[in-house]
């Protein structure tokens, strides 16, 4: 069910818990492989047998278990029937029929968490579905980086500075990001406090979904108002003036402005399945259909530390019925890919499993024809999207990290290049980004230099694109989707008339 308003399902029952080991703390980063898995009956701890990469550890076990405890009595934070609409949308999006638009930040932060900054990224969000709706002409998915992204993987799980060794910051719901014991100590509260937050957010979302806020009415009042006197901002008050024209055309026929589809938006959320106690703990049994979902957001994804094939992601993920990503970098090997697409997807259900790519622009042209040959050889059904944000990272010259958007950009024109050579559907974006007007990535209309990173740099940890550049970045995919669309057009035309009987004139 999305964010739109309609009869609330059923609230999901508890779990029927099957046995599982003992949770006896989060197994350790560095943890000895388990064997292979074989194949066996899913259960909600059956992950518990195998290796858990990207795992804290906490110090007080039972301190761990009173606060799991505490999560698995809360309520769901979304419904089974939301899960199963974008899984349909999602089907869609597989064969060119919608665009899938995913943004947020790169990890949510407890010091930021104030209304304005959901708002403005939401803001951000639907100005550019009203640009990439208006070239491709097709629904636009809108699921956000939100309520629920907390937690990140770490290359290494431990950070020095000035020859102090400290665990690495793991994210908000782990542990905090100042450099001092007392914060890198996993502290398993701040589950509980991620859980009132994602909450939180989720419920001003779908008021801001459903409450008039996200009205096609409102289109020309969605600016914020550092993109007013932009080249960005000026393109976009001239799409939503065109906007505002066809929808007075409308009016004026008769099709009144009041239905829903023109007074409220969908919209969900969606995190990295990375802290699996906390997911097991928000997972329920749907009433409706016996099957498990994953009630912490509608869609997950799993990252490109965690996707081995025989470790504890992969197992608790095959078990819960939610749309699910997959995160995939040039390491990807084809026949590894369609393994785990099967191992997640045995039914081939479309819409269930979108493949996130993360590559850079020059490993995209390389690689990705590789994979979509070897998914569509397998006869798999997949929502092919692009990551251009994590294959483009560098270091400034200040120490700071940053991206640029001319590498951004090349990628996302690599990934259409690739599916248009293939005769494959480019899906969507996936994109790390802001309504906050940070300095975070060089480059864009509005250039942002090296020497500009310090004025507003306020990532604690990736650098996201503001919304000038998200914006920018928008109306270039828009005019890729509206070249496609045409050619389309042309060639179902041409395929027509090819059926006409010769008139010999």
């Amino acid at each position: 069910m999305p964010l739109a308003p309609c009869p609330a399902p059923p609230l999901p029952s508890s779990p029927a818990r099957a046995p599982a080991p003992r949770r006896g703390g989060l197994l350790r980063t560095r943890a000895v492989r388990a064997a292979p898995r074989s194949p066996s009956k899913w259960s909600l701890g059956s992950w518990r047998g195998l290796t858990a990469l990207q795992q804290p550890e906490y110090p007080n076990q039972a301190e761990l278990e009173e606060v799991l405890r505490t999560v698995e009595a809360f309520p769901p934070i979304v419904f089974a029937g939301e899960a199963r609409k974008l899984e349909e949308r999602l089907a869609e999006a597989a064969v060119g029929r919608a665009f899938l638009l995913q943004g947020g930040d790169c990890a949510e932060s407890f010091k930021e968490f104030n209304a304005n900054n959901i708002r403005d990224t939401f803001r951000v969000l639907l100005q550019m579905s009203v640009v990439l709706m208006f070239g491709g002409q097709m629904p636009i998915i809108k699921v956000g980086r939100m309520a629920g992204q907390f937690a990140k993987p770490r290359s290494d799980g431990f950070e020095e500075r000035d020859g102090v060794k400290l665990p690495s910051y793991r994210g908000d719901n782990i542990n905090g990001d100042t450099f001092d014991e007392k914060s890198r100590l996993p502290d398993p509260h701040r589950m509980i406090r991620a859980y009132s937050q994602s909450a939180a957010t989720l419920n001003l979302l779908r008021a801001f979904a459903t409450g008039g806020y996200a009205a096609m009415q409102r289109v020309t009042q969605w600016n914020l108002d550092f993109t007013e006197h932009s080249e960005q901002g000026d393109r976009y008050m001239e799409l939503a003036h065109r906007v505002d024209e066809a929808l007075g055309f409308m009016a004026a026929a008769g099709l009144t402005m009041d239905h829903p589809i023109m007074t409220t938006t969908e919209f969900w959320t969606s995190h990295e399945c990375l802290l699996l106690p906390y997911e097991q703990a928000l997972t329920r049994e749907d009433s409706t259909s016996g099957l498990y979902y994953d009630c912490s957001a509608h869609f997950l994804w799993v990252g490109e530390r965690t996707r081995q094939l025989d470790c504890a992601h992969v197992e608790f993920l095959r078990g819960i019925a939610n749309p699910l990503g997959i995160k995939v970098s040039d390491k990807m090997d084809p026949k590894e890919l369609v393994k785990l697409i099967d191992i997640l997807n045995p039914e081939n259900r479309p819409g269930r499993i979108t493949i996130i790519t993360r590559m850079g622009p020059e490993n995209m042209r390389v690689k990705l024809p590789h994979l979509i040959r070897a998914v569509r050889g397998a006869g798999q059904i997949v929502t092919w999207v692009t990551d251009p944000m994590h294959g483009n990272t560098m270091k400034a010259p200040c120490g700071l990290k940053t991206r640029s958007f001319d590498r951004i950009l090349a990628e996302v024109r690599a990934f259409f290049d690739v599916h248009e050579q293939e005769g494959s559907h480019p899906g969507g974006v996936h994109l790390e980004m802001t309504g906050q007007n940070v300095t975070e990535c060089i480059g864009g209309s509005r250039t942002v230099t090296f020497d500009d990173l310090g004025s507003r740099y306020h990532t604690h940890c990736d650098p996201r694109l503001n919304a000038s550049q998200s914006l920018e970045l928008a109306f270039i995919i828009a005019e890729r989707l509206r070249k496609r669309r045409i050619a389309s057009w042309q060639l179902n035309k041409n395929s027509h008339l090819g059926n006409i009987p010769s008139l010999g004139l």
